[in-house]
């Protein structure tokens, strides 16, 4: 038996007397080596070698196939558990188990369904020795669901705008494949403007005029079922500010605007993920796919940064134009915190994802089997980690090991079974169980009890041969139970190995660790246990190493000249060596000029490319060595260098040895014009059926002037001849004279003979006939053969001549036919033809289709079977049945007239099929037909059946009218396919606040005869939106949605009135503020009085501006305030001062103000005086007032900033500009009852100021 393989040695020393190699007999678990033979012999418990997957998803078009297959000795037998209980296959007629194995085969493909097999499976392997027991296997059929039905409006929307088209695909099992594509089939362009997400919708950062189209479909393809489903195909059209003005204006209730304003650039926003943060959990060892899409114009880029971490460089990959970021084989380690950023030039948002890795239980270490012999002891150890922590349960052949029979011999201790003192009842098989919240493992682990003697499975006699001075290895694979001893022994008498040179492996092989010619020998293993010895011989022989004795030498040789290298070896004469050149470490060039003969290698008209290193190898089958050489290559003395050109053209061609099908013709070759000519190729013309035209005949070589021709018959032959060198092709030469061949029977028949009816009274006979080179003489005709193929009659021959077609007539229908065509001329007939077989002519069918059957599926489908048409009545080939079916008349509607028919085509001989497509609560009639070549038979009689009731589509219409202050009116048009009974609507609706986030959701039930319907005690304004679904007594139908918007408190706002002119259509509002409701209301006065109609809309969101007005600044305000206030104060001094007649002291104002930059006004004039700055124009400084220890009096300070914020709570933007009570209070604290949520403009503050 072979040892575990351990990665240590034991070497033995010198010193021990006598010194005999053996090994220690080890306690340990023995290992069954793969050794037919010895696996023949020995009792064996059952071992699961393949099973099918845990989570195994079947095709339903195709049979069941669930795999078990296992070995042991005796044989195992297989037994099946279905949902836990025992399954008796031998009561299920569709279910067998194949011979010699589990692995169960379930016929559904001629009857039953895959639903009805649908279950968790379990296999047992038993023998007399255990049982072991397959993963639980789920079995599901596969799913490829249609798509909801679903009416889409077109989108239009402004330029630059975000848009997100959703999938929202059919949940199949497994999950589809999403993509998009056009009507043409042709994937949509993506980029990093425009890409699909992970949830399989479209996202638009920013809308351009060219994703306008008609045709964004969303496809899902069910990869198991090769199946692809279509969503109805989604129109966008993108348009200008102008078109949307005029489109709002033109048809205002079909559209969803907030705003006609130009889309200005905005910094990003995230469309997906939702919110500030997220969280995400994986398991251990998937990819782990993170997602950041974000809308912004500019279009914004993605980044990616792990929080407290960096990104594992090997694992990390960036899919959807760094959208996504994938990581493979996610560990514990990967959890934390991801950060998506988003940025363009405006700005930048950020999201954090949480990410737990999670992880299903995996092995640390998986129970191994165990062979022991009686008495010794062994354990079973099951290590395995997962997140949670699994939980270990240990089974017995398939049976809790709690209530399994009680074996003294193991003792359970946790994740360990210890076995002491076994006997071989402790033989059996240990099944291993992790399991946590997200999987489970299984794993089969025997204890195979064995007495046996010891075996050696080394073939005797086995021969070694080493090269001196190398390890030698000696194999001693044994086996026995329990394990033996092993000895090995050197020399016919036996001698005990006593030299300190040997080193034996645990797994019985004997090295020599360097081998000498005295190590030659016959080597002896002996293996010992208690039940018994074996004892094996092998032999040793140390051959002599293979060396270079002569190597190549270095070489500098002229361009054009030979070279040669000398190579000799020396080696063991009982080995063959083969020598072999290499250049550069590569094969010789497939070149002439190479030539290697026993010792040397000789290299003819050198060029520069030979230039390299040249290694001679010499192997045998136990050694190689190798030696290299350079070779260099120089110019030669100059020489004139040759003119190259292409031959000239043969010529003096001859034709000798005319025979009836050869000839030999002869010629004299042209001037090769310094370059050797190579090859000359051979022509042919056939003056007599293809004048003009010259054929390829042959090609000889470059040193041939004569060449032996093979002829056809009947041909009247010229030939040419051109010369071919390494320039290129010669002229031809001249015409030869020319050979007229004699004439003889055709060789070959015509092909393609077939043998088809155009009429049910015929048969046509169509062949390609023979070509004039084939015809081998004058008078070409065919002689056309024909019989019925199952009668008695004899062949009927016609022969014609110059066509390809002969039409028997007076043909039974569609009787098969033998048939052959036979080529003949004035000289004989062809070889006898090969018989084909043909039809004559079809008819239409003569009998309908019977027993035709319709099995209602569900609202949509149907099942149809018939009874198929005899042979003999199709009177043609059989292409297949056709059902005709029409819808005959709605059970909602029963005076509806009847539509046009559809047709279904099922090829071959199906003797059922589908008809999807129905109407729901439905009456339909169908009827089936066969056909054949010639067309369609009769009709079978009329089948009639009716669809039940189906959920209903969306109602056609829901408008919103007489809005009030707290209540809403809703009116709506019934569903156009209510596919049923109306039982009731279902009505849910939700307030939008101002930033859109949708609030609790009511739902009421409305009767079926109800088509308005009144919403009282709502908010003022306020907007609602609308979700109203129609019922019957199959479920709800689809939805259809609209918002509307409470009216304003009347009593509390004043109206605006604006007068337009009456030849326009449409009006501008201007003022507004974002996200306020506002009633509009149109009124015309004319002759017959005044008439008015209402709407109400709201604005949208303010949107953040990135110029700056400077007059609207916090600092500006206070600068000109402070300005006008200064001035003000000395025009009044001046004026005063005037009036009383008296001068401006300058001397006493400097010292009052202790100022320099405060200038005097002069006495005659109040202009400023000498006591200005060097610049006599320079205005008043900011700073004049601040004293030199820049504090600011209170009453310095008059005109802060700070007063024109709110106390303390005035802030600054980024910008460094004052947004105090402008920006900060308005966002945040919406207006109460009637007062204004608007703030007053500081440019009209100034002004008024001014």
């Amino acid at each position: 038996m072979q040892l575990k393989i351990m990665p240590k040695k034991k070497r033995l020393s010198g010193s021990r007397a006598p010194l005999m190699l053996f090994l220690c007999q080890m306690i340990s678990a023995l290992e069954v080596p793969l050794d037919p033979k010895l696996l023949e012999d020995l009792v064996q418990p059952p071992t699961i070698t393949q099973q099918s997957p845990k989570d195994y998803i079947i095709d339903p078009r195709e049979n069941i196939v669930i795999q078990c297959e296992a070995k042991g000795k005796p044989p195992p037998s297989f037994s099946w558990t279905r949902n836990g209980t025992h399954f008796d296959i031998d009561k299920d007629p569709l279910v067998t188990m194949k011979t010699g194995s589990g692995t169960l085969v379930i016929n559904i493909m001629s009857e039953g369904k895959a639903e009805t097999y649908e279950g968790v499976y379990q296999c047992t392997a038993r023998n007399e020795r255990g049982a072991a027991i397959s993963n639980n296997i789920v079995v599901r059929p596969s799913r490829s669901p249609l798509w909801t039905k679903e009416k889409l409006e077109p989108i239009i929307l402004q330029n630059g705008q975000s848009l997100v088209l959703p999938c929202r695909p059919p949940i199949g099992l497994p999950p589809a494949i999403i993509f998009w594509m056009d009507n043409s089939f042709q994937r949509l362009p993506q980029n990093e403007r425009v890409s699909q997400g992970l949830n399989g919708d479209l996202y638009f950062s920013n809308v351009l005029p060219e994703d306008t189209r008609e045709d964004y479909i969303c496809y899902a393809r069910f990869n198991h079922t090769q199946t692809i489903q279509q969503k109805q195909p989604i129109s966008v059209k993108v348009i200008s500010v102008d078109e949307l003005n005029d489109t709002i204006a033109a048809n205002l209730s079909d559209t969803e605007f907030y705003g006609a304003k130009a889309s200005r650039e905005r910094p990003p926003t995230l469309l997906t993920p939702e919110g500030n943060t997220s969280h995400k959990e994986e398991l251990r060892g998937n990819t782990l796919s993170l997602e950041c899409i974000a809308e912004g114009l500019p279009t914004p880029i993605i980044y990616w940064i792990k929080e407290d971490g960096t990104l594992p460089i090997n694992r990390t990959f960036y899919q959807n134009f760094k959208k996504t970021l994938q990581i493979t084989q996610v560990s514990e380690a990967d959890s934390g915190n991801y950060q998506c950023i988003a940025k363009n030039v405006l700005g930048a948002i950020h999201h954090t994802i949480s990410v737990t890795v999670k992880a299903a239980p995996y092995w640390i270490m998986a129970p191994q089997n165990l062979v022991l012999s009686p008495g010794e002891d062994g354990t079973l150890i099951c290590r395995a980690n997962g997140n949670p922590k699994p939980r270990i349960s240990w089974l017995t052949n398939g049976v809790p090991i709690e209530i399994a029979p009680d074996d003294p011999s193991r003792k359970i201790d946790g994740d360990t079974i210890i076995f002491s003192h076994v006997q071989e009842r402790s033989s059996a098989v240990y099944q291993c169980n992790a399991s946590n919240e997200y999987g489970y493992l299984l794993a089969n682990a025997f204890v195979n009890v064995l007495a046996e003697p010891p075996r050696i499975l080394t073939p005797a006699n086995t021969l070694y041969q080493v090269i001196a001075n190398r390890p030698a290895l000696l194999d001693c694979a044994f086996f026995g139970s329990p394990l033996p001893t092993i000895e090995w022994f050197k020399g016919a008498k036996g001698s005990a190995l006593h030299e300190d040179i040997y080193v034996l492996h645990e797994n019985g092989t004997l090295e020599i660790p360097v081998a000498q010619k005295d190590s030659t020998g016959t080597y002896t293993c002996v293996a010992r246990n208690k039940l018994g010895m074996a004892k094996n011989e092998v032999h040793l022989e140390i051959k002599d190493p293979t060396r270079i004795i002569k190597q190549p030498e270095y070489a500098v040789v002229q361009r054009g000249s030979t070279v040669s290298f000398e190579c000799k070896v020396k080696h063991d004469h009982t080995l063959i060596p083969t020598v072999t050149w290499l250049k550069d470490n590569s094969e010789l060039p497939s070149d002439e000029r190479f030539t290697v003969d026993k010792d040397h290698l000789v290299v003819a008209d050198v060029s520069d490319e030979d230039g390299g290193t040249y290694t001679c190898v010499a192997n045998t089958t136990l050694d190689h060595v190798s030696a290299s050489a350079e070779l260099s290559v120089v110019a030669p003395t100059p020489t004139p260098a040759p003119i190259y050109d292409v031959p000239d053209p043969p010529f003096d061609l001859e034709l000798t040895n005319q025979m009836d099908k050869s000839v030999q013709l002869s010629w004299t070759p042209g001037d090769d014009n310094s370059s050797p000519i190579t090859k000359f190729i051979i022509e042919y013309e056939d003056a007599m059926h293809e004048a003009g035209l010259w054929h390829h005949q042959a090609e000889v070589s470059g040193t041939q002037t004569t060449a032996q021709l093979k002829l056809s018959p009947y041909v009247n032959y010229s030939f040419r001849v051109m010369a071919v060198n390494s320039i290129g092709r010669s002229l031809p030469s001249e015409a030869s004279e020319q050979y007229l061949t004699k004439a003889t029977e055709p060789d070959t028949n015509p092909t393609a003979v077939e043998g088809l009816g155009s009429e049910p009274d015929n048969l046509v006979i169509t062949w390609k006939p023979l070509n004039g080179f084939e015809s081998n003489g004058p008078g070409l005709q065919y002689k056309v053969s024909w019989r019925q193929k199952d009668g008695d009659d004899e062949w009927t021959s016609v022969v014609v001549a110059n066509v390809s077609k002969y039409i028997v007539s007076g043909t039974p229908t569609f009787v098969p036919y033998l048939i052959k065509v036979q080529a003949l001329n004035d000289m004989g007939f062809a070889p006898e033809p090969a018989v084909v077989m043909g039809h004559s002519g079809e008819d239409l069918p003569m009998v309908a289709p019977g027993n035709v059957r319709v099995n209602v599926v569900n609202s949509t489908l149907a099942e149809v079977h018939w009874d198929p048409v005899p042979l003999k009545s199709i009177r043609g080939h059989l292409q297949g049945y056709r059902i005709y079916y029409w819808k005959a008349q709605s059970s909602s509607k029963r005076n509806r007239r009847h539509i046009e028919k559809k047709i279904l085509t099922y090829q071959g001989s199906k003797t059922h099929g589908m008809l999807p497509g129905l109407e729901p609560f439905s009456h339909y009639a169908l009827n089936v037909r066969v056909v054949n070549g010639k067309g369609e038979g009769p009709a079978s009689p009329d089948r009639v059946f009716s669809t039940p009731e189906g959920v209903p589509s969306a109602p056609s219409s829901l408008k919103i009218i007489e809005p009030t202050r707290d209540s809403l009116t809703l009116e709506w048009d019934p569903p156009s396919h209510p596919n049923g009974i109306l039982t009731e609507y279902s009505l849910k609706y939700q307030p939008i606040n101002s930033t859109h986030e949708l609030g609790p959701l009511v739902d009421l039930k409305i009767p079926a005869n109800k088509t308005r319907w009144t919403l009282k005690n709502l908010n003022f304004s306020t907007r609602y939106k609308f979700y109203l679904y129609a019922q019957t007594s199959a479920g709800s139908g689809s939805q259809i949605t609209e918002e509307a918007i409470t009216t304003v408190d009347e009593g509390k706002e004043e109206w605006r009135k604006e007068i337009v002119n009456g030849s326009r259509t449409f009006f501008g509002l201007k003022g507004l503020m974002p996200g306020t409701a506002y009633k509009v209301r149109v009124g015309a006065e004319g002759d017959s009085g005044f008439v008015s109609s209402e709407a109400v809309f709201e604005t949208g969101p303010a949107m953040a501006s990135r110029q700056v007005d400077i007059a609207t600044q916090g600092w500006f305000i206070g600068l000109m305030c402070a300005v006008a206030l200064l001035i003000l104060i000395l025009l009044i001094v001046c004026f005063i001062r005037r009036n009383k007649g008296g001068k401006y002291p300058v001397k006493e104002k400097e010292d009052a103000h202790a100022d320099p930059e405060i200038q005097p006004m002069k006495e005659d004039d109040g202009t400023f005086g000498e006591y200005s700055d060097a610049e006599d124009h320079k205005p008043l400084k900011k700073g004049s007032r601040t004293p030199s220890d820049r504090t600011v009096k209170k009453e310095d300070s008059d005109d802060s900033l700070v007063d024109y914020g709110e106390g303390v709570n005035g802030q600054f933007n980024e910008d460094g500009s004052f947004i105090g009570q402008y920006s900060g209070k308005k966002e945040k604290e919406p207006a109460e009852g009637n007062e204004s949520s608007e703030a007053p403009s500081p440019v009209n503050a100034m002004n008024s100021f001014v």
